[in-house]
């Protein structure tokens, strides 16, 4: 079965392609050891051209974040809607059979930061996504594009909101100043974060179930240790709430002369994809205290940046 991914070039991209069995193409607008088609996905007939032949798509490719400092709204609009539409629209002409379109918790936006003296926000897909930039608002549009394909034109289409994923530095420079960057890594396992080899494990699977499942948006985040009752007290004191559910943290941390974040505003619940597509991640917050962050996989992979250029306020210009 022919199977195409689009953003190859990419973290994502290049970890399905080292994974993926059998007759895999990737396309992407750079060049690079995984990309059999370079182009852009905003290009309708060469979009058409890559999708010759092919039964699975995983539309990976994207503007990040990091680039909403350097690149205009249209631009995001451009790759993230009408490159996604491009996609859709050809998939279903080419008579594609699952399409797993790689969306981002960045969607929910506001909706993650709970007003002062309220619990931590509790984040599944039952939260209304309230998009707080250009990023997440072609994102979740891109997904609205996935679930009218699905329920116009039958195209099983699979929504994956991926949380953290990338080894690189944390893109706020308070976050950098405070915190190692493994440490910072390391307590975002509990609410925000998930290693690319989980990542990787649950596309597959979301291809595997999509004819089944029809449309799904899915939280891929590794498993939180919190219980929604866990909320309110890690908006107050989160070393508290690890001290009862980890009492040999502590003296780990210490080791390392880390430091747990004072509180936390938000977790994600991954249950719905646990469930549905019988996903089980194997990097949470114990696994990688007790042997490191990074699958073998993830190092293969490597830290690939965003941008070409460097800037004065670190490895991400300021919006």
């Amino acid at each position: 079965m022919k199977v195409l991914v689009t953003g190859s070039a990419g973290h994502l991209g290049e970890a399905l392609i080292r994974t993926l069995k059998g007759n895999v193409t990737g396309m992407d607008i750079t060049a690079s050891p995984f990309t059999t088609h370079q182009g852009s996905v905003t290009d309708r007939a060469f979009v058409k051209r890559c999708l010759a032949g092919v039964k699975t798509v995983y539309h990976t490719a994207t503007l990040h974040k990091p680039h909403v400092g350097t690149h205009s709204r249209q631009q995001f609009i451009d790759t993230n809607i009408t490159g996604t539409l491009n996609l859709l629209e050809e998939a279903v002409a080419a008579g594609v059979e699952s399409f797993i379109f790689t969306s981002t918790t960045s969607v929910f936006g506001d909706a993650l930061i709970p007003p002062a003296g309220s619990p931590a926000a509790w984040i599944t897909e039952d939260v209304t996504p309230v998009p707080k930039n250009i990023y997440g608002v072609t994102k979740a549009a891109a997904e609205d594009l996935c679930q009218l394909f699905h329920r116009n034109q039958g195209l099983p289409c699979i929504v994956l909101r991926t949380s953290r994923f990338f080894p690189e530095e944390d893109d706020h420079k308070s976050a950098r100043d405070t915190y190692a960057d493994e440490n910072l890594k390391t307590n975002e396992y509990l609410s925000r974060r998930v290693e690319i080899q989980d990542v990787v494990n649950a596309h597959i699977l979301a291809a595997e179930r999509a004819a089944a499942i029809g449309f799904g948006k899915y939280i891929i985040s590794a498993t939180t240790p919190f219980t929604l009752n866990d909320m309110a007290a890690l908006r107050v004191d989160t070393p508290a709430v690890l001290r009862r559910l980890f009492p040999g943290y502590e003296a780990i941390y210490a080791r390392k002369g880390w430091r747990m974040f004072p509180v936390m505003d938000r977790v994600y619940v991954n249950e719905r994809a646990r469930v549905d597509l019988g996903w089980t991640p194997l990097y949470d917050f114990r696994y990688v205290l007790d042997n490191g962050l990074r699958s073998p996989l993830s190092l293969l992979v490597g830290s690939k940046g965003y941008h070409p250029e460097t800037f004065a306020e670190g490895p991400y210009p300021v919006e």
